[in-house]
């Protein structure tokens, strides 16, 4: 594989199998730093940044978090740059993040320094255009270092029905 990301991806799914797991309630606070190593945690925080924006609908702050390169996959599509996700998913993004009550029941991640991934299980209920929703989500988050500031360069977003 050529592809730095799809590279990073893979390493990160390996690892996943063996990483510290780490829960909490991405939508009301921070991710608590002692299941993700030292070099993961400012990534994380990154990752939860992202998430508060959205949940505040603030979607200028959501987007300069990510890197105008991102790839955004979610419900079988694909964003490939940040302009494009900002100008379509994103405003129904924070809308619907608004709406629901989510909770991180699982995270994992590292980091090599320059490069990281986060990978969160959690639900999301509540109910959205009169619909009530009760989804089992994952999401994993790859970043890159940019000087001193991680950037969002790749999310997967994949939900199920909840039992």
């Amino acid at each position: 594989m050529r592809n730095p990301v799809l590279q990073f991806a893979a390493l990160a799914s390996l690892t996943l199998l063996t990483a510290p797991l780490q829960a909490h309630d991405h939508g009301t606070k921070p991710a608590p730093a002692g299941g993700l190593p030292a070099s993961a945690r400012s990534a994380a925080a990154t990752v939860d940044a992202f998430h508060a924006a959205l949940k505040r609908g603030d979607t200028q702050t959501a987007a300069a978090l990510l890197a105008d390169d991102a790839l955004i996959f979610e419900e079988g599509g694909a964003e490939r740059t940040k302009a494009e996700y900002a100008s379509h998913h994103m405003p129904a993004d924070a809308a619907f993040t608004q709406a629901m009550s989510s909770v991180t029941t699982v995270r994992a991640g590292d980091s090599d320094g320059k490069l990281a991934w986060i990978a969160s299980e959690g639900r999301t209920s509540g109910t959205f255009n009169g619909k009530a929703v009760n989804r089992l989500t994952t999401e994993t988050m790859v970043l890159r270092r940019f000087r001193n500031t991680w950037k969002i360069i790749h999310i997967h977003w994949s939900s199920g029905a909840a039992p």
